[in-house]
């Protein structure tokens, strides 16, 4: 397919050099990219699609360009990243009022880009998915980053990575020292010992499409809205294909929905995969009912 420009920028706004692929139109094809092509908002705009039907994925991208323009006057870039990161968090959650949702954490809405920029409300990933689109704009050099139970964003120099600024994006987008760093995985991860360069890895695209889903998935399974929550198990297997984890919840979710041959074909997967697994002798026995069974789903 011949490439094809990407939308027009409308405002003045300063965003890096994207190369010249198509956008992808249906959630497949992103998850078929290169690492290096996946966007996230992209992404995120089309996981909305299968709540929403019709979204037109250009028009809501483009709504990050207007909600940056107001810092493209500002030279930011020349700032100090710990600058950086006040400016931006001081228009979002300031000027805009954008906030965590401390009310109804488990809102699916939450997890849903435009409900999130219409609301101004989400969880740390979609607030994080906001505060870097819109940093990125201004020319801040902004990344997610996959914190164990909280999910941050990392403000860097341009020209550095042995120096991240953290920010939380769910409550305010406040700096994060490391003390602050070392209680937040205190009270998500007792066991493990704070390493900057492993705690503030920035997340890949991938990474963070994962994880929105896993909590799309769990909002809808808590909700008994198991339809929506296989639909979101399909996303996640889209980017991740041989994902062990995935595969068995799918698999095991499928057959309780009654769609026997996808249960079979989820977990025949996992058992070539992974022979050996814990629970290896169960999944067979599992195989061994719906052997004979008829699908009641097509």
């Amino acid at each position: 397919m011949r490439a094809m420009p990407l939308p027009t920028i409308r405002t003045a706004v300063t965003v890096p050099t994207l190369p010249l692929t198509p956008r992808p139109t249906t959630f497949e094809q992103l998850a078929a990219l290169p690492d290096e092509l996946v966007d996230v908002a992209t992404g995120a705009a089309l996981i909305a699609r299968d709540a929403y039907g019709r979204i037109d994925v250009d028009r809501l991208l483009a709504r990050f360009d207007d909600l940056a323009a107001p810092l493209a006057v500002r030279d930011l870039a020349s700032l100090s990243p710990e600058d950086q990161a006040d400016a931006v968090s001081d228009y979002l959650y300031g000027t805009l009022d954008f906030r965590g949702n401390e009310a109804d954490y488990y809102d699916p809405r939450n997890s849903l880009l435009p409900d999130v920029l219409d609301r101004k409300l989400g969880i740390p990933i979609t607030l994080a998915l906001v505060y870097c689109e819109v940093a990125r704009r201004v020319g801040v050099r902004a990344r997610g980053v996959s914190f164990p139970g909280h999910f941050l964003v990392r403000v860097d120099a341009r020209d550095r990575e042995d120096a991240p600024v953290a920010v939380n994006p769910f409550f305010g987008g406040r700096r994060l020292d490391d003390a602050g760093l070392k209680r937040l995985l205190q009270r998500a991860a007792p066991s493990q010992s704070y390493s900057a360069e492993e705690h503030l890895a920035p997340a890949s695209a991938r990474t963070m499409l994962v994880r929105m889903l896993i909590n799309l998935k769990w909002v809808h399974a808590t909700r008994g809205d198991f339809a929506r929550a296989l639909l979101a198990l399909d996303r996640i297997i889209s980017l991740t294909p041989d994902s062990a984890p995935a595969l068995r919840e799918r698999g095991l979710l499928a057959a309780r929905l009654g769609a026997v041959e996808a249960a079979r074909a989820d977990l025949s997967r996992l058992l070539e995969l992974v022979p050996q697994a814990p629970d290896a002798n169960n999944i067979r026995e599992r195989l061994e009912e719906l052997r004979g069974k008829r699908s009641v789903l097509n």
